[in-house]
């Protein structure tokens, strides 16, 4: 499936189906097409959207997870969505989270796959050298259980953006804020349906994160994917849509 890129305004966004309105929720260094699987699958029964967060073109001022959050009520109340479901891995499940603290009326469900908001450990650790290919390589390995998904696209994309002064000051930017904006004390009041899909072998966001989020969720159920790692979504798509959609079936439900 092709994602085509709509842009209206500030906005640039993928759109696909009709439908209960998924809003799928990106991760920092994440791409629209790790979303691909998901919204070839979902596309076909809900209307699938996915809002590229300016992450590189917001003002650095405002740029935190709240930041993005209030971009994401302004993309929701510009498209004129009433009560959306999110969908979000990392520091998209972060931004989720806010979200829904902040406006809780237009939240129906909430996905999230490794996601932050409880711990995170970014990049390994460290953060990829400048100008040290197989370093990143290295680096972006992590990100998966297998690292075959490392792909030299992947690769140079994420060597392009360490290499530019600018976007590795917004990265670590909006890393110091993901770690700043712990949201353990505001999780046991969101009450809407969760669903939690984690990789057995995700060390970014390590499946105990899984278990605490299951804990603190009043109306939560958990998911674990085996020889999986911090995106699900992209390495066994089949699985993650397959509890997705039962999860989907059971709450929204007419």
């Amino acid at each position: 499936m092709d994602l085509t890129i709509k842009q209206e305004g500030n906005f640039k966004y993928i759109e696909e189906g009709e439908g209960e309105v998924l809003l799928l929720l990106h991760g920092l260094f994440g791409a629209l097409s790790n979303w691909r699987e998901v919204t070839e699958h979902f596309s076909k029964k809900y209307k699938v959207v996915i809002p590229l967060m300016p992450i590189f073109e917001m003002n650095i001022l405002s740029l935190s997870v709240e930041g993005l959050a209030n971009f994401i009520h302004e993309f929701i109340e510009y498209k004129k969505f009433k009560c959306v479901n999110l969908l979000g891995n990392s520091l998209g499940g972060h931004v989720a989270l806010v979200y829904l603290k902040k406006h809780p009326e237009n939240v129906k469900t909430l996905l999230l796959t490794g996601s932050s908001g409880l711990y995170e450990n970014a990049m390994g650790g460290n953060y990829p050298k400048k100008g040290d290919k197989e370093f990143i390589r290295k680096k972006i390995e992590i990100t998966f259980y297998d690292p075959k998904n490392t792909t030299d696209e992947l690769v140079d994309e994420v060597f392009e953006t360490v290499n530019d002064r600018m976007k590795v000051l917004r990265i670590l930017t909006m890393a110091k804020s993901a770690i700043r904006h712990n949201m353990r004390k505001d999780i046991p009041n969101i009450k809407i349906p969760v669903c939690l899909i984690w990789g057995k072998n995700d060390v970014i966001t390590p499946p105990n994160v899984g278990v605490e989020f299951n804990e603190l969720l009043p109306d939560s159920e958990l998911h674990f994917l085996d020889n999986c790692g911090h995106v699900p979504m992209m390495e066994h798509p089949t699985e993650f849509n397959k509890i997705a959609e039962a999860f989907y079936l059971k709450k929204l439900a007419k």
